[in-house]
């Protein structure tokens, strides 16, 4: 693997919405940003993504752009970004921002002009098919439910294709024109001085051209519209030119958001001369998923957890570098969703931290993440603002839940869960915004804050910033960064154990995730104590070694990287 400048970062997405609000309007904007960067670089980021900040009507919170060029209202002006950049550049934080171009706004020029004349050039910018006696072309689903098929306002059999809401047209990247306007927004960017893109849904862009009929996976008759990815050939193709007129000549960072690809292909996407820097890996995110909803999703365990990950490395780091993740915009948060509830405190956060930074592959922080945020608690449907829960509470509904029953069921993986503001102190909606917030603060913001764990050498922030630094260490910042990945300790149950072993040290990772105390043996000599979330436990004195092993006794939820 050849070293890229991006490797020893840690990166940090920000949801401008709900990062930090400066003037009052309860919508998080790009000079809240800036106030921030300070506190982003202290942390240690050096890589912040942005989730998107250009027009758009916000049907799917900005993921809809109706001009790729402008910056909505709701977040400032393109002066604002201007200054975040040179603000960001003078820290040196790298800025990413969201490249949505599998669909854009039906409120879109280009849509627009297509509904004038689908049989004119702009119609051929989107999927535009003849439908079956007024029944859409086939049967596949979106990913928000419903048919991925619309009738084209003003007509009777005209039908557009939109793999997400009906306000996101799919773009037709079968038309060279498309592509060569997407380049060139690419490029626009990257000229004013941004350093890549985060690629969303990028994988959706090739379509089974021939909109065959699927068999049905649930009682409407339709099929997950994902059915027809195995059968689109070519993506690479449409990935690599792109690469080669828009990126490659700004050197720019690019990581995808590829769900369905196979993982024979991953040297196709990361691998030298791939088609992106990076992708995030979401193995451990697709544990427990059911084709029926996520009401019928299944808890996942630690220890399942461990194992796909382990499968994850096992497979990637000879390739090249992934991303590793435990929440964002589309997630619920880490310490809700893996942790069990006993370990759901500030010990069982360290240890959930370590597991993740301490795995090979790029750090990706999610806002909030760093200080332990949790799921909000709903007590109403009502609460729920995300396109994408109120679809899957509806199909919980039809399978027969109560109303209490779909609620709880879909409040676990809502996407609100990590959109709720950002908690920077005690004050009156967490001082994300001195106005009324567009989404209902999380109740336990007075608990959990920004403020109140900057003075604490013990909180989970201060255990991040540590686990951060690891990366940078003068003498354990390459095994951190290159040190290959190898599991230990597999046969042990509610624990997770690994090396990370680099040119001239090996680090022993060993995380008890559980509450009882446990001794754990290792043919290893324990030379030092790099990391401890438990401060309070005399850690040394836990460690018997050898001449040529160690028992280490370890507290419940206990985390500990060793140099061995």
């Amino acid at each position: 693997m050849k070293k890229k400048w991006w490797h020893s970062k840690t990166a940090y997405q920000i949801y401008p919405k709900s990062f930090r609000d400066s003037n009052g309007d309860g919508i998080g904007d790009l000079r809240g940003i800036i106030e921030k960067l300070d506190y982003l670089k202290e942390l240690g980021v050096g890589i912040v993504w942005i989730s998107p900040v250009y027009q758009s009507p916000f049907v799917d919170q900005g993921y809809d752009i109706s001009d790729y060029y402008a910056i909505d209202p709701a977040f400032g002006t393109m002066e604002d970004m201007d200054e975040l950049l040179r603000e960001a550049k003078k820290r040196e934080i790298a800025i990413v921002m969201d490249l949505v171009v599998n669909h854009c706004s039906d409120q879109h020029e280009w849509f627009q002009q297509a509904v004038k004349d689908p049989f004119g050039p702009y119609g051929a910018y989107f999927y535009i098919r003849e439908g079956r006696d007024g029944r859409p072309p086939c049967n596949w689903r979106s990913y928000f439910g419903g048919s991925v098929w619309e009738k084209l306002p003003g007509y009777d059999n005209l039908f557009y294709l939109h793999m997400f809401a009906k306000e996101q047209p799919d773009l037709n990247w079968e038309n060279p024109l498309v592509r060569q306007e997407i380049y060139k927004m690419i490029r626009w960017w990257l000229e004013k001085g941004i350093a890549g893109f985060r690629l969303d849904a990028i994988i959706n862009i090739k379509k089974d051209l021939r909109f065959l009929d699927f068999p049905a996976d649930r009682e409407d008759g339709l099929c997950a519209g994902t059915a027809m990815l195995a059968y689109a050939e070519g993506v690479t193709e449409f990935l690599q030119e792109m690469k080669r007129e828009a990126f490659a000549p700004y050197d720019a960072f690019t990581i995808g958001e590829l769900f369905d690809f196979r993982p024979q292909e991953l040297e196709r996407y990361i691998g030298e001369g791939g088609c992106f820097s990076s992708i995030f890996d979401f193995t451990p995110h697709l544990l427990g998923a059911s084709e029926n909803g996520w009401y019928d999703r299944k808890n996942v365990s630690m220890d399942e957890f461990r194992d796909a990950v382990s499968v994850s490395k096992a497979l990637s780091q000879e390739i090249g570098m992934m991303a590793n993740i435990l929440e964002n915009h589309d997630e619920p948060r880490g310490a809700s969703r893996y942790l069990p509830k006993e370990g759901q405190n500030e010990r069982g956060k360290k240890l959930l931290a370590g597991i993740s930074l301490m795995t090979f592959g790029l750090p990706f922080l999610y806002q909030g993440q760093e200080i332990g945020m949790t799921n909000k608690q709903f007590r109403s449907i009502e609460e729920v603002n995300d396109i994408s829960t109120l679809d899957e509470y509806q199909t919980a509904l039809d399978h027969g839940l109560t109303k209490a029953e779909a609620l709880q069921a879909v409040a676990e993986m809502s996407r609100d869960n990590a959109r709720t503001p950002m908690q920077w102190n005690r004050r009156i909606h967490g001082g994300f915004t001195t106005g009324t917030p567009w989404l209902t603060v999380n109740e336990n913001y007075r608990e959990i804050n920004v403020e109140e764990q900057e003075g604490r050498k013990d909180s989970v922030l201060s255990f991040y910033k540590a686990l951060i630094a690891l990366r940078t260490d003068p003498d354990y910042g390459e095994t951190v960064v290159y040190g290959k990945q190898e599991p230990v300790l597999e046969e042990l149950q509610n624990f997770t154990g690994f090396y990370r072993k680099g040119k001239e040290k090996t680090l022993l990772i060993l995380a008890n995730v559980c509450g009882e105390k446990r001794c754990v043996e290792t043919g290893d000599v324990v030379k030092r104590i790099v990391l401890n979330n438990c401060e309070a436990v005399p850690c040394r004195e836990a460690v018997e070694a050898s001449d040529r092993s160690s028992r280490i006794w370890m507290e419940g939820y206990q985390f500990l990287v060793l140099e061995v």
